[in-house]
């Protein structure tokens, strides 16, 4: 089994879920450079975690780095700029989530890497900390019948800080890029059509929308209704998958499935997957790309269709219409 030496591009708050999930396996992954514009975050971050390496400019961090992979941390709105000369060299990446904001960009981004021969994954991490994966094999063992919809709210009362407070995008593009991914693997589809509706509460601070509700079809017609919101003063993550022949609900970590006019579960799973955990097996599909030249099941590739449906969703909130993607 190889393993890689990686450099991280942004020092911030994500980057702990690399560094916290990459410790436990020094047999897989090593980070031996990190790049920050900030000394004084580039620095502390370093110290912490002990990387000797530490790059204020991309480019040095580019030429003299010598890394493997590179993970990028760094904010949305700068994304192209940075990736943009990490795939000209030549270095496979392993980007937070969304990886753009935009189709268009993430569609230039996707053609780059391809034209360079670069594998780019995506940090979809909730695929396995949020229990998607698991719902997913449950629903391909038949034990609900044909999906007819899905149910998902996700209430918080968030205040976020830094640069997302300056992002016209805002909660979906925090939260609902996971949940639009999980829609599509439980599925097994892609989107046909999204319609949304968005709102901002004066009770967070940030330039866009706090509160969302979305309603996506699905090619296999199947349904999902989606509610998002920073602004509640309850939390609550729920997902309901309703069945031809039975239903699951999922929450607090716990996956019950349900038959019709019975009151308690006919199963129950748990999922314990913590989002570090996740952090380092997305990871591993890129090296397990790089290996097998095989896809990885995260590649910027598939995320595209994510994307699409996080576009769509605005869209559809700024031009009030409904968004047809086939």
């Amino acid at each position: 089994m190889k393993k890689y030496k990686v450099g991280i591009v942004g020092a911030g708050g994500v980057t702990e879920l690399h560094f916290v999930g990459y410790k436990d396996h020094p047999e897989r992954i090593e980070v031996t450079a990190l790049c920050d514009p900030n000394p004084e975050t580039l620095h502390a971050k370093a110290d912490k975690y002990g990387v000797a390496q530490r790059f204020t400019e991309l480019n040095d961090f580019i030429q003299h780095s010598g890394v493997d992979a590179v993970v990028v941390c760094t904010p949305t709105s700068i994304r192209k700029e940075i990736l943009f000369p990490i795939i000209e060299a030549g270095i496979p990446i392993f980007c937070e989530k969304p990886f753009s904001d935009t189709l268009a960009e993430a569609k230039e981004i996707t053609e780059k890497a391809k034209q360079h021969g670069v594998p780019i994954s995506i940090n979809q991490n909730f695929r396995r900390h949020f229990p998607f994966e698991l719902v997913k094999g449950i629903v391909a063992e038949d034990r609900i019948g044909k999906v007819t919809s899905i149910l998902f709210t996700n209430l918080m009362f968030r205040q976020d800080a830094g640069w997302r407070l300056e992002e016209s995008r805002h909660a979906l593009s925090v939260m609902g890029i996971h949940w639009f991914d999980g829609f599509r693997l439980i599925l097994g589809s892609e989107a046909k059509s999204v319609v949304a509706q968005n709102r901002s509460s004066s009770a967070i601070h940030c330039a866009g929308e706090t509160d969302s509700t979305v309603q996506v079809v699905f090619e296999n017609d199947a349904v999902v209704t989606y509610i998002q919101s920073f602004s509640s003063a309850i939390g609550r993550t729920e997902m309901i998958v309703i069945g031809e022949k039975g239903t699951i609900l999922a929450a607090d970590g716990k996956i019950h499935l349900y038959r019709p006019r019975e009151k308690t579960p006919e199963q129950t799973w748990e999922n314990n997957v913590s989002r570090e955990t996740a952090t380092f097996e997305g990871i591993n599909h890129l090296f397990t790309s790089i290996e097998t030249g095989v896809e990885a099941p995260n590649s910027s590739q598939d995320n595209l269709k994510t994307v699409s449906l996080l576009d769509a969703a605005y869209v559809s909130a700024e031009e009030q219409r409904i968004v047809h993607l086939i």
